[in-house]
């Protein structure tokens, strides 16, 4: 009997090529505009190409949409819900990591670590005087958190033992929360918290919603620290705020657009500190998304329900 046909956006890991053997025939991603065979059962993504409607019609024989990763802003899942295609996720499995790198970019940012290494490794460095490169302490500061979902309750527990005041907004109070956190409006967190924290997702609604606006209420000494998706920043603003000091300074693991162009004036800034998102990016992280891909995958393509279903 031959396999189901799944069509896979970029390289398999050896891993991930394991785990497939003899369950699927991957075929790689077509160009645009390029006829697909009608026996494609699946797509597999890790959330690059664009799956929309246009193209789902054009694989008529579509049973499951599995990414390996949270964000699906990559996915029309309208589209989907329309011709009953069920799409699949890996929540939980970043949570973890996404929030460890989110606490280091806090303290990179922080404590200028980025800008003491690239001094200390200046030619020209001299011995180190009493005012150099001074920075504020992490500890017992105030946090804000954008989105207490599952990575920023993470973000809270890491925060916690910094013994941080923990502030959050989310678009509705959270009942029962056991991490200490304070639920304020948006702009209160804005105004009140020293490091900021971006873990929401995209849609319509967060897209830009951290604009010159929302940066002018922040303290002339906070961070902001974005681990989440980079068009909930306007960059443009983002980067002027830089520019001329009016935040102290921010880390990003996503940027808009991503990467940024080489000569973009944000990667002249030395308060900032720029990740090319890696959030996910453990050995134990990346295991757990394939594992949970995977079995989405095959639950769709068996008809059974996917381990986790988007909406």
């Amino acid at each position: 009997m031959s396999l189901p046909r799944v069509i896979v956006d970029g390289p398999l890991s050896p891993d991930l090529e394991a785990m497939l053997h003899g369950q699927v025939e991957v075929l790689p991603w077509l160009a645009p505009g390029t006829d697909y065979d009608d026996t494609i059962e699946g797509v597999y993504t890790y959330g690059h190409p664009t799956v929309d409607g246009p193209l789902m019609d054009r694989l008529p024989g579509l049973r499951v949409i599995s990414n390996n990763g949270v964000g699906v802003d990559h996915i029309d899942l309208e589209a989907a819900k329309q011709r009953r295609i069920p799409v699949g996720n890996t929540p939980g499995a970043v949570d973890g990591a996404t929030a460890d790198m989110a606490i280091a970019l806090v303290l990179a940012a922080g404590r200028r670590i980025v800008e003491s290494d690239q001094m200390a490794r200046a030619a020209d460095f001299e011995q180190q005087r009493p005012q150099l490169l001074m920075a504020h302490e992490v500890h017992g500061k105030t946090i804000g958190i954008v989105g207490l979902g599952r990575i920023g309750r993470q973000v809270a527990k890491r925060a916690a033992g910094f013994e941080m005041r923990i502030l959050y907004h989310n678009r509705h109070e959270k009942a029962g929360d056991d991490t200490g956190a304070i639920y304020v409006s948006l702009d209160q967190l804005l105004a009140e918290s020293d490091f900021v924290v971006l873990t929401v997702p995209l849609t319509a609604t967060t897209r830009g919603m951290i604009g010159s606006r929302e940066i002018a209420l922040m303290k002339s000494t906070a961070v902001l620290v974005n681990v989440a998706r980079g068009p909930i920043v306007d960059t443009a603003a983002l980067t002027q705020a830089l520019q001329e000091r009016r935040i102290r300074g921010a880390g990003l693991d996503v940027t808009d657009p991503e990467p940024l162009p080489r000569d973009h004036p944000l990667l002249r800034q030395s308060n900032v500190v720029i990740t090319p998102h890696l959030g996910s990016a453990t050995y134990e992280t990346r295991q757990k998304m394939a594992e949970l891909s995977i079995e989405n995958l095959l639950a769709g393509l068996r008809g059974d329900d996917l381990t986790h279903q988007v909406g």
